[in-house]
C-alpha cells in the first residue's frame, strides 16, 4: 500500500495511528521515514502534537491528531422551505449558523446568491479571514450525480436538473465546492458524530419528501449516478395518491410529512411536528399510520442492506413514526436481517446535514491523494527556490 504523507495522514485521523510508534508498527516504515512523514504533515499544519502518549517503557511519545483548526468550511443544508448555512471547523463542530427564508422554489440562482452572502457574514461576523476557507459543502433534497455535483432530475425541485451548482458558487468563492443529497449528508453526519464503529448505517429521512441515506464501511453508497435511497418514490400497490413527482402511489404521496400535513389542513411537516410536540391525537395518530407504511418499504431495504443501524430523522421523527416503522418492518423482514438491528431516532437534528457535508468535504480535501499531492509541490517548490548549493 502507498505510505506518503497523505496515508499517514489517514491513519491518524482514523485513529489508527497515533504516535510515531504507532505509524511504524502499522506500516512497516522505517523510523526515519515515518519522522519524514511526520514532519512534513506538521510544516503543513495539518497535523499537530497534542500532549503525551501511552507510555509503553521510557519517555511518553507525543500524540499526533488532525489539526482541526487548519482551516474552516461554509456548509449548508437546503431544504425545501427554508435553508439552514453554517461556519465549521474541520470536525464538523459548528462556530456560527443562519437560517435562511429560501425555499428550492425560488429557483437555484436565487437561492445559490443568498447561501453565498450568508456565507460572507458567518466569515466576517466570526472574524475569519476568506484565505482560512478550505471549501464549501451544500446538500440538497434530491438526487445528486457524484461525477458532476450536479442535481439530477430532483423530483421536487423544478428548474434544478443539472444545474451548475459548483460552477456557480465558484464564481465568488475560490474554493472547492462539493454537493450531497440530504439524507445522504444527514446519515454520515450520524454515523461520524454516533456509530463511527458502523459498518453498515441507514437513515431515512421523513419531511416534505422521503429520502434514504446509507453508509456502508465509511462512505456513502450512491450507486451508478445517485439514485440510491431515492424510496420516497416507490410505487406502493392500492395507492393512488398523486405525488410531486407526478406519478400516482408513490410512498411520499401517503407517508411524508407533506402528505400528513394534508390530512390534517396543516401547511407542512413542520407544523405536524409542533402538533405531535403538543399531543394532537389525529397527528399522533396519522404519523403512526405513515410510520407503517414507511416500515414496509424500509423492510425491503433492510433485507438488502442488512444495516446495523437505522436512523430516523426529519420533521416527522418522533416516537409515533418510528412506532409506526417497527410494527411493519420486523414482521416483513426475515429475523436474521434484524436480529442486530438498532432503530433509533436522530439525535443531531438539523445539525446532522451540517456536520455530514463538512465530513464529504474534508474526506475530500485531505485525501491521501490530495495530501500526498500538495505536500510533493511544496517539496518541489522548496527544491526549486533553495539556494544553489543546499541541494545534494
Amino acid at each position: 500500500m502507498s505510505s506518503g504523507p497523505g496515508d499517514v495522514l489517514q491513519l491518524i485521523r482514523r485513529g489508527e495511528a497515533t504516535t510515531r510508534r504507532d505509524i511504524q508498527d502499522v506500516t512497516g516504515l522505517s523510523r526515519m521515514t515515518v519522522a519524514q512523514r511526520v514532519d512534513s504533515l506538521l510544516d503543513a499544519q495539518l497535523i499537530r502534537e497534542a500532549g503525551d502518549g501511552h507510555a509503553t517503557g521510557g519517555r511518553r511519545p507525543h500524540r499526533l491528531e488532525f489539526n482541526v483548526q487548519n482551516s474552516v468550511l461554509v456548509v449548508a443544508t437546503v431544504d425545501t422551505t427554508h435553508t439552514r448555512t453554517a461556519l465549521t471547523r474541520l470536525d464538523g463542530a459548528i462556530l456560527a449558523d443562519e437560517r435562511l427564508e429560501v425555499a428550492v422554489l425560488d429557483g437555484p440562482k436565487a437561492l445559490l446568491t443568498t447561501l453565498a452572502e450568508s456565507f460572507l457574514r458567518l466569515l466576517d461576523k466570526s472574524g475569519t479571514a476568506r484565505e482560512s476557507l478550505a471549501g464549501i459543502g451544500i446538500s440538497i433534497p434530491g438526487p445528486v450525480d457524484p461525477h458532476t455535483g450536479r442535481p439530477s432530475q430532483p423530483p421536487i425541485m423544478p428548474g434544478w436538473d443539472a444545474y451548475p451548482i459548483i460552477e456557480h458558487l465558484q464564481e465568488s468563492f475560490d474554493v472547492p465546492v462539493f454537493v450531497e443529497n440530504d439524507a445522504d449528508a444527514m446519515a454520515l453526519g450520524e454515523q461520524s458524530v454516533n456509530y463511527p464503529e458502523s459498518r453498515s448505517l441507514c437513515l431515512v429521512k421523513v419531511s416534505t419528501g422521503i429520502g434514504t441515506g446509507m453508509v456502508i464501511n465509511g462512505a456513502v453508497y450512491h450507486g451508478i449516478d445517485g439514485g440510491a435511497g431515492d424510496i420516497g418514490h416507490i410505487r406502493l400497490a392500492g395507492e393512488t395518491a398523486l405525488c410531486q413527482c407526478g406519478s400516482s402511489g408513490c410512498l411520499a404521496a401517503v407517508a411524508s410529512g407533506r402528505a400528513v400535513a394534508h390530512a390534517l389542513d396543516a401547511q407542512s411537516g413542520s407544523d405536524v411536528k409542533r402538533m405531535i410536540a403538543e399531543g394532537d391525537i389525529d397527528a399522533l395518530r396519522l404519523t403512526h399510520e405513515a410510520g407503517g407504511r414507511l416500515g414496509e418499504v424500509m423492510a425491503t431495504v433492510v433485507s438488502m442492506v442488512n444495516p446495523g443501524v437505522l436512523v430516523v430523522a426529519g420533521d416527522l421523527a418522533s416516537s409515533a413514526l418510528i412506532g409506526g416503522i417497527r410494527e411493519s418492518l420486523y414482521p416483513r423482514s426475515l429475523a436474521r436481517a434484524t436480529r442486530n438491528l438498532d432503530v433509533r431516532l436522530s439525535t443531531l437534528g438539523a445539525d446532522a446535514g451540517l456536520i455530514g457535508m463538512a465530513r464529504i468535504a474534508v474526506d475530500n480535501l485531505f485525501s491521501a491523494e490530495a495530501v500526498n499531492a500538495v505536500i510533493a509541490g511544496q517539496q518541489q517548490l522548496s527544491r526549486t527556490l533553495a539556494p544553489a548549493g543546499q541541494i545534494s
